[in-house]
């Protein structure tokens, strides 16, 4: 797909870290780019420095999205790529000992359904909405239609210890992602995730020097977090290549997890 002033893109989580980066890269492209956050201070400042459009989108909320997609639309027209950064998330072992109990305590069901709400969940919501509208489009060189690439993680694959809800969360991402490119294929709309390993967000970066000289140290090869930059290179060029269907993409200077 060329990417240019014809192509309108949604990037959620767009206010700041790897979403940012990704409506960065677009834009620099020459897309039209909706920015969907809850931060509007931050979402509006995106917004406007890219010359796209904000729109305040709680993807844990069905109402609140369908209605940032149709805000989206009317401003800038269909969709034809979404890079779905979003999410919410909650941390906690299956079983951890509980120094006031006095005893080990599982970690709730509901703890654990909030945040396969908030990731996997979410990333079906946005993922399908924005196909919905994107089958609507003309097609283009090779019939296609739109693409969609997710964020899912590196502990998709290498879980540490504590994430249990997110590891297994990020990889039902990653499972979205063949079945959804299967199913719409004859369509025309390509889906395919990221696998970030450890980034220079700014909430990484709220880490101590001592800690984040560990993480870089931790990273094979280059030594050092990832550049939000790159994964927009990454988001960017999964927007353009059009062969690039039903993949999960690690995207992580070759690091593996330890357990903790």
């Amino acid at each position: 797909m060329k990417i240019d002033s014809s192509i309108t893109a949604v990037v959620t989580g767009g206010a700041s870290g790897l979403g940012k980066a990704a409506a960065e890269a677009l834009a620099a492209a020459g897309a039209r780019v909706a920015i969907f956050d809850i931060n509007e201070a931050r979402g509006e400042e995106v917004a406007k420095a890219l010359g796209g459009i904000f729109c305040r989108v709680d993807i844990n909320d069905e109402e609140s999205a369908v209605a940032g997609f149709a805000k989206a639309r009317a401003a800038l027209g269909q969709e034809r790529v979404l890079v779905h950064c979003a999410m919410t998330s909650r941390r906690g072992k299956t079983l951890a000992f509980d120094k006031a109990a006095g005893k080990l305590k599982r970690l709730p069901t509901t703890e654990y359904d909030a945040g396969v709400q908030g990731t996997l969940v979410a990333s079906y919501r946005m993922a399908s909405l924005s196909a919905e509208g994107m089958a609507t489009l003309e097609a283009l060189e090779d019939g296609e239609r739109g693409c969609i690439t997710l964020t899912a993680s590196v502990a998709a694959q290498d879980g540490q210890i504590g994430q249990v809800i997110y590891g297994s969360a990020k990889a039902g991402v990653n499972g979205l992602v063949l079945p959804m490119a299967r199913d719409l294929s004859d369509i025309g709309i390509r889906v395919n995730s990221i696998m970030p390993g450890i980034f220079a967000t700014p909430l990484m970066l709220g880490a101590t020097p001592k800690v984040l000289e560990s993480l870089s140290a931790s990273v094979p090869f280059p030594k050092r977090l990832g550049k939000p930059e790159e994964f927009g290179s990454l988001a960017l060029e999964l927007a353009r290549n059009t062969y690039f269907n039903g993949q999960c993409i690690r995207l992580d200077g070759a690091i593996r997890m330890a357990p903790r």
